[in-house]
């Protein structure tokens, strides 16, 4: 299955003409194509489908969507193994933090 899934943008940057996005899912970060929504800023959240930023999200809607998409193991299918790996490393911060 191929999702559209929300994302918060981290960073920018222009690669070969191309301008290119980190995006952070919930923990797992990928680099993301701006093109279609080119005037996106650092800390905005995006719905990204196959690589591509394609809309705007508001922050409050694209934290219950990832948490849904959580809860129903759409993201663990999405992402696989990077999920785990960014969900071990978020335990060992916040275990650090107690």
């Amino acid at each position: 299955m191929c999702l559209a899934v929300p994302g918060r943008v981290l960073s920018t940057v222009e690669v070969d003409g191309t301008l290119m996005a980190d995006v952070d899912f919930g923990g797992v970060r990928k680099e993301v194509c701006l093109q279609y929504i080119p005037d996106v800023t650092i800390g905005e959240y995006v719905i990204v489908h196959v690589g591509f930023a394609i809309q705007r999200l508001d922050e409050r809607s694209a934290e219950e969507t990832l948490a849904n998409f959580e809860r129903l193991g759409i993201l663990a299918e999405e992402f696989g193994d990077g999920l785990e790996q960014a969900a071990q490393q978020r335990d060992l911060v916040e275990g650090a933090g107690r």
